[in-house]
């Protein structure tokens, strides 16, 4: 991914009802491998549950929840616990993984880009809920799933993943999910980089708010990744009736994806901090800096302002009064003045 110049730090902005969104069929996005080998897509929801009954096959439910008759078939078709059906409802509910007696249900936190705004850095983030079943799969979700949709668009180019279970696609669509966050990371790794050209070449002043920005990006980032660590881990390692174990070695490596983004992430935080210190520690030098010269004026100043108060009270006898250099002596003696009042200063390390 090329890098380029942002002039906007991050912004992570949570999916909302309020957004925008097309018109959504009733009936689900659907694949479905029978026995046979034979792959049909968008199936009608009348079917899913002849798919179940039968336990044959494999089958891919992508419901959208902005439809509320898609939503239905999550208790009306697959009878789902209502605890789950409950979580699924929620776009910023806690990242975590359960397991029922007849599927498995995890929730992990997906981000994108936003394409519709100006800011380049503009993300949002949202709640994608899977279920897992013994010949099933299904993902719940609002208007944006970047990892399921590129799982669909791979499917459409090789039916065949289907044959692997609905296990490795589970693995597919959570891998293309967390993969999602490594264009934000390389992002990051820009901005960074950026940092120290504008801070200790430029001296860029918009570069304190942009670092705070980025400072609480990564923060919320890691505030979302960090419980997902611990989901990956459970699936990776935990023994489940709907997960082989030669399939949990998949789900390791997106484990390891998850602990390499998190390890970046305290990277940034601690780089953008140093950052941070640095910067300040600079402003405090700046300062000292005109502090100095200001003192210096100050000094040069004080004789001026001591002689020239001294020789323009009104007396009548003031010496060198009538001496015709008289203002060129006490001009001399002014600055000669400020001038040892100042290597005074400079020798004893006070300027």
């Amino acid at each position: 991914m090329a890098r380029r110049r942002r002039s906007k730090a991050l912004r992570l902005r949570p999916i909302t009802a309020e957004h925008p969104v097309a018109a959504v069929p009733d009936r689900p996005r659907s694949w479905y491998r029978d026995a046979a080998g034979t792959v049909r897509r968008d199936l009608e929801p009348k079917e899913f549950a002849a798919v179940l009954q039968g336990g044959t096959g494999m089958l891919w439910v992508d419901i959208d929840l902005n439809s509320r008759a898609q939503h239905a078939l999550l208790e009306q078709v697959f009878h789902f616990h209502s605890l789950s059906i409950e979580d699924t409802l929620s776009r910023d509910g806690r990242v975590k993984v359960e397991e029922f007696p007849a599927y498995v249900f995890a929730v992990v936190r997906g981000v994108r880009f936003v394409e519709e705004t100006e800011d380049l850095y503009d993300i949002e983030t949202f709640n994608l809920s899977c279920f897992l079943g013994h010949n099933f799969v299904v993902t719940v979700h609002g208007p944006h799933a970047p990892g399921v949709d590129a799982t669909h668009d791979r499917l459409g180019r090789n039916a065949d993943l289907l044959a692997h279970g609905p296990a490795r696609l589970l693995h597919q669509v959570l891998d293309a999910t967390v993969d999602a966050y490594f264009p934000i990371v390389e992002q990051l790794d820009a901005f960074v980089d950026g940092l120290e050209e504008r801070v200790f070449v430029n001296f860029d002043q918009a570069a304190l708010r942009d670092i705070f920005g980025v400072k609480r990006l990564v923060l919320q980032l890691k505030r979302h990744l960090s419980p997902m660590r611990e989901v990956f881990n459970v699936l990776q390692s935990r023994p489940c009736a709907f997960l082989p174990l030669e399939v949990q070695v998949w789900y390791r490596d997106i484990y390891d994806h998850v602990i390499r983004i998190n390890e970046s992430l305290d990277s940034y935080r601690d780089l953008l901090s140093s950052t941070l210190d640095s910067y300040l520690t600079q402003i405090s030098n700046r300062m000292g800096m005109v502090t100095k010269g200001l003192t210096v004026v100050a000094t040069l100043s004080v004789p001026f302002v001591v002689v020239s108060g001294m020789w323009g009270m009104n007396f009548t006898e003031i010496p060198l009064a009538q001496a015709p250099h008289g203002f060129w002596w006490m001009l001399a003696l002014q600055l000669g003045l400020g001038g040892i009042l100042v290597w005074v200063l400079n020798r004893r390390g006070l300027l």
